[in-house]
């Protein structure tokens, strides 16, 4: 892959996050909160924090598709945003523990089929 073509990619390529702040009071809420999760990790998500879930996608019309889902899939009660950038703004994150920069492997993509 050229140079221009890996650039190019950079922007390209998506990062979906999806954040969310759900009550957890009930156990009507609970279940919310639990089913809501479940279903962000069955439709390809990884847990980054405790209430951050991200998923790498290889173009902004797939992020779309997965934004969709999420939306379709909302609990009833709670704060969900969403969040999409490029895989050159993910790049760019820093992740520490205390003062120590960790590596982490969640941050790299997983392997998926592309169909053109």
């Amino acid at each position: 892959m050229s140079k221009e073509q890996d650039a190019f990619n950079q922007y390209r390529i998506m990062w979906t996050f999806v954040m969310f702040d759900l009550p957890t009071y009930t156990q009507r809420e609970r279940k919310a909160a639990t089913d809501f999760r479940k279903k962000l990790l069955k439709n390809g998500f990884k847990r980054l924090q405790f209430s951050v879930y991200i998923r790498h996608q290889m173009s902004k019309e797939n992020a779309e598709v997965h934004k969709k889902f999420i939306k379709d899939n909302l609990p009833p009660e709670g704060k969900v945003e969403i969040l999409l950038v490029t895989d050159r703004q993910f790049g760019m994150m820093e992740s520490f523990y205390g003062r120590k920069p960790v590596v982490s492997q969640i941050l790299e993509p997983s392997v998926q089929l592309t169909l053109f």
